[in-house]
């Protein structure tokens, strides 16, 4: 396992090493502060990421002369983008690791991929592709990119969405990634972290619900690519509603942004003049102290907390990872933290770090320019 790199001190050296404040580790070492071996660590991950190159030596001070250090020159950019049933999230995701240029954008996902791609391709017009990569909102098959059954996305089962990326981007002939929104998530949140998490399951919790398993520092997708399918985990108490799989009890119907906002929109639960919201309205709710709403979204909570217990103790993993819009509240990430330690083993709590997102709402496109410029799971090549 590579040695753990704070994702803040990576940012600070590419920083200076950009900017040309430091050229050697020496620099770094006087600009950051920070043990030498620290600085070798840094070095050695940027090296290996082939984000920096090591050549030429520079003035001796009174010692062995330093090497020279240089950020890799590259001539473009890979685009990246997150869909969701009504909007797109895209930006530019730079060789050094650097995202720039994020954007919203409304859509509609039902207008199939040929519309939903050609709207991503004009937001990054004119850009000097190195690469371009999409997250969607349903199962995909890795790594030929195949929608498999999405009960979101109306029309793209059994689509090839990497031939309509292709179409969009004028026939692209560079790499190409198609992957689900909780893998490229979880993804952006392992390098986020500076990669110092062995084993951690990711949530992604917005309108609907996915989750990935990291482990050993890559992705653990399963036999067809499809893993981390929590939606459809049977939760007991869900009230046995019915499912958009056409099952019934299933966590989606209970802790999902879709869930919480039909039960809100009911005349028996929320206040009056919340009506029927949506996600953002009820962000907003939970945030103003709405007492039947906070009260809604604790129990969606308690119950994702109840459909992860028995992954955590069957994984014993280091970490669990609440990412998407439902991280933001604190009522609902603290609620599933509760049954967590409730239901689980305590020598297998005892170490466990339980808590939202640090990637935030940029998690995906982070993954996905990860993945398109090392051409691996996680860990670079």
């Amino acid at each position: 396992m590579p040695p753990s790199i704070p994702a803040t001190l990576r940012a600070q050296a590419l920083g200076l090493l950009a900017s040309g404040a430091a050229t050697s580790r020496s620099d770094l070492v006087d600009a950051l502060q920070v043990a030498p071996s620290t600085v070798t660590a840094v070095v050695r991950r940027l090296l290996e990421e082939g984000v920096l190159l090591e050549e030429g030596v520079g003035r001796s001070t009174g010692g062995r002369r330093p090497r020279i250090l240089r950020l890799r020159d590259t001539d473009g950019v890979y685009a990246v983008a997150e869909l969701g049933g009504r909007h797109a999230r895209a930006g530019l995701y730079q060789a050094g690791g650097v995202l720039r240029g994020v954007e919203e954008v409304p859509i509609d996902i039902a207008d199939g991929p040929a519309a939903v791609f050609r709207t991503f391709a004009s937001l990054v017009a004119g850009e000097p592709l190195l690469g371009v990569g999409v997250a969607l909102p349903g199962p995909v098959e890795f790594p030929s990119g195949r929608v498999v059954g999405p009960a979101r996305m109306p029309g793209w089962s059994g689509v090839d969405p990497a031939e309509h990326l292709s179409v969009a981007f004028d026939r692209f002939d560079g790499p190409m990634l198609v992957d689900n929104d909780a893998k490229a998530a979880a993804i952006g949140e392992y390098v986020t972290r500076g990669y110092d998490t062995d084993d951690m399951i990711y949530v992604k919790a917005g309108t609907g619900i996915g989750a990935c398993l990291v482990t050993g520092g890559r992705i653990f997708r399963g036999g067809g690519g499809l893993s981390g399918d929590v939606t459809h985990v049977r939760v007991a108490d869900s009230g046995e509603r019915q499912c958009s799989c056409g099952s019934r009890g299933c966590l989606e119907t209970v802790a999902s942004g879709a869930a919480l906002t039909r039960q809100l929109g009911s005349a028996s639960v929320g206040s009056p003049g919340l009506g029927s919201p949506g996600l953002g309205e009820l962000i907003v709710a939970v945030h103003d102290g709405d007492p039947a709403v906070v009260a809604a979204v604790r129990e969606a909570g308690r119950l994702l907390g109840v459909a992860l217990s028995g992954l955590v103790n069957f994984l014993n993993p280091d970490a669990v990872v609440i990412g998407g819009a439902l991280s933001s509240l604190g009522v609902y990430v603290a609620a599933a933290k509760g049954v967590l330690y409730e239901r689980c083993l305590p020598s297998l709590t005892g170490s466990l770090t339980i808590e939202a997102s640090t990637a935030g709402p940029d998690a995906a496109l982070t993954g996905l320019g990860h993945l398109l410029r090392s051409s691996a799971d996680v860990r670079p090549s």
